[in-house]
């Protein structure tokens, strides 16, 4: 079994953590986090250094490849760039729940996460470094592009589009053939009905855009 690396040491990463010891693919090496305030142990498992010191622990433990455990889009990508800068072949991996349930047809991109319970309907494509959340249902013929994040209980319907880094907040609703743009936050419990553009934070039924936001702006 091939030993990778966590990288985040936080509730997600807990979650990560479970999903990977139930596809029972890979061997949890440790964890990295960048915060030394951190115990030495997490969630059952050792916190083996911060980023900067990935080359070093790839070689001691034998490092296959890892996967980045945050949830905020923009700070996953940062992190995703720092690793690669340390290591530009570092193997991202996937953690797809044992419990979700993919369709036909799905393509996924490299770093995913599809967390229990979730459903991706067929032909629909995910870009690098997506979140699809616990009971959360993609249908057919989605494009979810890289780092994007579905939350838990968002239900899509047919032909949606989710441009990078935006985040579908816990509950939404967006009904088939919509497009929401890039680095795009839609609220919690909002329903969807028409396209929304790109850089705003949306939100209601029917959601309605109440502002514009900045790529990295924090939204968790």
């Amino acid at each position: 079994m091939k030993n990778i690396l966590i990288f985040g040491a936080s509730g997600h990463g807990k979650v990560i953590i479970d999903i990977v010891e139930k596809e029972n693919i890979y061997n949890i090496s440790g964890l990295i986090d960048d915060n030394k305030n951190l115990p030495v142990d997490f969630s059952g498992y050792k916190i083996l250094g911060v980023t900067d010191e990935t080359l070093h622990i790839i070689k001691k433990y034998n490092i296959y490849g890892g996967i980045v455990a945050i949830g905020d889009n923009w700070i996953r990508s940062l992190v995703v760039r720092k690793i690669r800068d340390i290591s530009p072949d570092f193997v991202f991996v996937n953690a797809i729940h044992p419990s979700a349930r993919i369709a036909r047809n799905v393509t996924t991109g490299k770093g995913c996460v599809v967390m229990a319970g979730a459903v991706i309907n067929s032909d629909t494509r995910t870009g690098d470094f997506c979140i699809i959340n616990t009971g959360s249902s993609v249908d057919h013929d989605n494009i979810i592009e890289d780092y994007a994040s579905i939350a838990p209980g968002v239900t899509t319907g047919g032909n949606v589009k989710i441009g990078s880094f935006s985040a579908v907040s816990l509950g939404a609703s967006i009904i088939h053939g919509v497009t929401v743009g890039e680095h795009t936050v839609v609220g919690a419990g909002s329903t969807v009905l028409k396209n929304i553009p790109s850089y705003v934070v949306a939100y209601g039924t029917p959601a309605q855009v109440v502002r514009e936001r900045q790529a990295g702006e924090k939204y968790l």
